[in-house]
Formats: C-alpha cells, sequence, structure tokens
C-alpha cells in the first residue's frame, strides 16, 4: 500500500485529468461511427501506450539528466538520426520525415523538440547569471539551428519552426536584455528574407501569400485554408453535432485528423466546445508552470517552462492556422490529432516534470508566484 502510494503521489491528477478530455476530444472527432474506423482504432493504441509512458516517466529520477555528457549524447544521437532520415527515411506528402517499421512509422522531430528543450534547460541553468551576455545567445543558438536545419531540410516546415519557438522562448524567459532580443527579431527578419529570396520553394511561398488571401487560390494553395475557415464558422454556438461535421465527414476538409483537428471539433462542437477546449489547455498549462516555478534548480524550472513553450507553440499555430490566421504548416495539436511519435513524446515531457516533482521544492505560494527566471 506504502508503495502504491509513493507510486502515485508524484503524479499530479488534476493535470492527467485535463488530459482525458482532451484525447477523448481527439478520439470523438477522428471516430467515423460507420465505416472505417483505421484512425480512431491506431490512435486509441497510441494513448495506451502515451499513457503507460506517462506513467514510467512519473517514477524515474531524473536527476541524471544534470549531467553535461549525458544530454550531449542524447543531442547527438537526435542529430545522427535525422540525418539517417535523408537515407533510409520514408517520405510522406514530399517529406521525408518518418521511419516506417511494418505498419508503425515514427517521426524523429517530435523527440527532437523535447531534446532541444533538455539541452537548453542545462545550458541556461548553468548561466542564468550571465545570459545577457551575447555568447550565451549564440552557443544556444547552435543547439537549436543543429535540428533546425536539419528538420527544415526534410523538408519539415512545421517542426522546424517549433524548435525555433522553443529556442526563442526559452531564451526570452532566461533573462535575457532587450537589446539583445531586438537584435534577435533584427536577425530573424533578416534570415527570413534570405529563406525567401534562395531557400523556400514556390510551394512555400504560395502557402504564406494564399494564407494572407486564400480566396485568390481557393482552387489550389488556398483550398485548405479556406474549407478549415468554412468549417470553424459553420459550427455556430453549439456546433452540428459529434459525427455531423459536413466539411471533414464529406471530405471537403482534408486530412481534419491531423492537420485540420481543430476545424473539425469546431464544426461538431462549435463556440461552446471551442471555449471548453480552450479552458482545458488553460488548466495543462497552468499546471506546468506551477511545477515548473518549484523546480528543485533552475534546470527543472526551465524544463517546465519549455514544455510550456512547446505546447503552446503547437496550439497557437495549429488554431491560427485553422482560422486562415497563419500558413499551413503541418503542426499538429497536442493531445488531438491523430500520431504516435507527438502524442508519445509530449506524454513523455509531462512524465518527466511528474518525476522531477518528487524532489520539488516546498515554499509559500506567494514566493513561488513571485519567481522568475533569472532574477
Amino acid at each position: 500500500m506504502n508503495a502504491l502510494k509513493a507510486y502515485t503521489q508524484n503524479i499530479d491528477w488534476i493535470l492527467f485529468a485535463a488530459l482525458i478530455p482532451l484525447v477523448g476530444a481527439g478520439l470523438l472527432t477522428m471516430n467515423s461511427f460507420t465505416g472505417d474506423n483505421y484512425f480512431f482504432n491506431r490512435q486509441l493504441l497510441w494513448v495506451f501506450i502515451a499513457c503507460g509512458v506517462f506513467f514510467t516517466c512519473s517514477v524515474v529520477d531524473w536527476n541524471f539528466l544534470k549531467r553535461t555528457d549525458v544530454l550531449v549524447s542524447l543531442f547527438l544521437f537526435i542529430c545522427v538520426v535525422l540525418l539517417f532520415l535523408f537515407i533510409g527515411g520514408h517520405a510522406v506528402r514530399g517529406s521525408q520525415s518518418w521511419f516506417r517499421f511494418g505498419e508503425i512509422a515514427l517521426q524523429p522531430a517530435d523527440p527532437a523538440k523535447l531534446i532541444v528543450i533538455l539541452i537548453l534547460a542545462k545550458y541556461f541553468s548553468r548561466r542564468h547569471i550571465e545570459i545577457a551576455h551575447i555568447r550565451h545567445i549564440l552557443v544556444s543558438a547552435f543547439y537549436a539551428f543543429v535540428p533546425f536545419v536539419l528538420v527544415f531540410l526534410q523538408p519539415d516546415f512545421g517542426s522546424s519552426i517549433i524548435i525555433f519557438a522553443i529556442w526563442l522562448g526559452m531564451i526570452i524567459v532566461s533573462g535575457v536584455s532587450k537589446k539583445h532580443l531586438a537584435t534577435i527579431f533584427l536577425l530573424g527578419a533578416t534570415i527570413f528574407l534570405f529563406l525567401w529570396s534562395f531557400v523556400f520553394e514556390p510551394y512555400q511561398k504560395q502557402r504564406i501569400i494564399t494564407f494572407l488571401n486564400p480566396l485568390t487560390d481557393i482552387q489550389g494553395a488556398g483550398y485548405n485554408a479556406y474549407q478549415s475557415a468554412i468549417a470553424v464558422g459553420s459550427g455556430g454556438l453549439w456546433g452540428k453535432g459529434i459525427g455531423y461535421g459536413t466539411q471533414s465527414r464529406l471530405e471537403f476538409l482534408p486530412e481534419f485528423e491531423t492537420d485540420f483537428i481543430f476545424a473539425a471539433f469546431a464544426e461538431e462542437w462549435g463556440f461552446a466546445g471551442v471555449l471548453i477546449l480552450f479552458s482545458l489547455f488553460g488548466v495543462v498549462i497552468w499546471r506546468i508552470f506551477h511545477h515548473a516555478q518549484l523546480g528543485a534548480t533552475n534546470f527543472e524550472t526551465l524544463f517546465g517552462l519549455g514544455l510550456v513553450i512547446f505546447i503552446m507553440s503547437h496550439f497557437i499555430i495549429h488554431v491560427g492556422m485553422n482560422i486562415g490566421l497563419l500558413p499551413i504548416t503541418g503542426i499538429t495539436l497536442p493531445f488531438l490529432s491523430y500520431g504516435g511519435s507527438h502524442l508519445i513524446t509530449e506524454f513523455a515531457g509531462l512524465g518527466i516534470l511528474m518525476g522531477m516533482r518528487r524532489y520539488a521544492r516546498t515554499v509559500h505560494r506567494d514566493d513561488a508566484k513571485n519567481e522568475f527566471v533569472g532574477v
């Protein structure tokens, strides 16, 4: 009995309770109710595996992740795996981002995001006092730049954006100076102009242009964005009902199980359902941030904040592209979109955070509320 109590005391059951309806909403949205239930059945299996990973990670003592040799080894390993994609990767919709093992396909870009969070948390936790120095921005940029380039060249534009967002977000929460932050944005704008002029393929440019005005190419590059906006708007206040979303069920909205699952959900559940969905994500972010504030060291705190940035980046970009405000980049909605790689990565990250609770600080709530990294 004591062993069971020791096992479960690290679990934040409020967090886990918020995850269950999020996962359930995704399963209901991709369930056909009649006919082929391929995505539903496969995702249900991934959910059970992801939950197993979550509970397993929650009982591990993650102090060994503070060792430089461990994190550098993980970083080099994931970079080698990403390199091997160019040799033995499986191409899906023009992106060579997957390893296929029979019926199972794994996307290494997802765990790469988690490893980037870990190595940046390690780097900044040791240098938070002198973080304002420009060299630490450049060194940390290198850790993100290598996987960013390897993922971008697959090409997987969406995952590369998330890696960049993780780096930028962790730079900000680590206490970078306003002057250097302005330099980063200026550098980013310069890089974007370079990519636009010399790197972006015509179809990538067209995606961005048609996001600004999807009506210019409804039958081409703007079709998905246009149909997605229709699906979201047609949901009204209460939605059309589960299983009655015409845009998704009649296949006007392609890939509604992955890239456009928010649009499919909004059509069936309406504005009321979207409010509930946003509230559940709010609970998840609140609980992660709470545990980050109670981290035993800056490493745990920065890891928790990195998870917040990771999940929020996915959430904001996915919703933004589903309502026509951001480009279609193939970014999944955490916990809802079909796919095992991203689901296991998300639950593994949360499980690691739960494992870190065993040596979390016990402080007054007001003290924890007023803590900021790098101050």
